[in-house]
């Protein structure tokens, strides 16, 4: 199997040796590069091609959220995972819409710190259902307070959702509800291998890059109370 190829980036030296001892442990995975600030990312990431980006949210020079969308925002750009001390609505929110992966905290196990990896490295999220139904509150409320028109982001959301074909539809409408690939499975009657290719066409045909966002699209266009029972 080809080794899952993985950049450091984090300020601290400490911390970054800290992970790479931690993955270097690890047979499937392999630290291509270390950076210790936003702004080397990109380069680093021309010159490594790694997989997954594991990644300190706050650095000087450019935090790991400009640095995730700036990357992000790149043809055939590498999945990334946010290393944090805390836990911020605000600040997942924008890292997800900028496409990030899933976040970690510092404090997480090695063992789990490892599996994130793997797992985003798979293509599979590290972002619990019950994180993404609270975020999905939040930004609702903070639309809300903002005086977000509702009416016109509802229809905007809805003519974005009517690019789906019927399964697809099935499948984001329970993303929209937190359901992870094995339950929306169960409910679908397939296997998780078909739901992972269905997530993997409505993020194309939506133009978006991860699994909260499309939660966000279908709560924006009010399918939730439409048609999911």
């Amino acid at each position: 199997m080809t080794p899952i190829r993985l950049l450091l980036v984090d300020d601290d030296p400490l911390v970054r040796a800290g992970l790479s001892l931690m993955m270097g442990g690890a047979d499937d995975i392999e630290v291509v590069g270390e950076a210790a600030d936003g702004t080397e990312v990109e380069d680093l990431v021309d010159r490594t091609l790694p997989d997954v980006v594991l990644m300190d949210v706050r650095m000087p020079g450019m935090d790991g959220l400009t640095a995730t969308e700036r990357l992000r925002g790149r043809a055939h750009a590498p999945q990334v995972v946010l290393l944090t001390t805390f836990h911020a609505d605000e600040q997942v929110l924008r890292a997800l819409r900028a496409g990030a992966s899933g976040f970690v905290l510092k404090e997480t196990p090695p063992a789990e710190i490892v599996d994130a990896v793997r797992r985003v490295a798979a293509g599979d999220p590290v972002l619990s259902p019950a994180v993404t139904r609270r975020l999905i509150r939040h930004a609702t409320g903070a639309g809300a307070a903002a005086g977000a028109g509702p009416g016109d982001r509802r229809a905007r959301a809805r003519e974005r959702v009517a690019a789906l074909n019927g399964r697809e539809r099935e499948v984001a409408l329970r993303i929209g509800r937190g359901l992870a690939n094995a339950q929306i499975a169960a409910e679908l009657f397939m296997s998780v291998a078909t739901v992972k290719a269905h997530v993997s066409r409505v993020l194309t045909k939506l133009a978006l890059n991860n699994r909260v966002q499309i939660a966000l699209l279908v709560h924006d266009a009010g399918l939730l109370e439409d048609d999911v029972p």
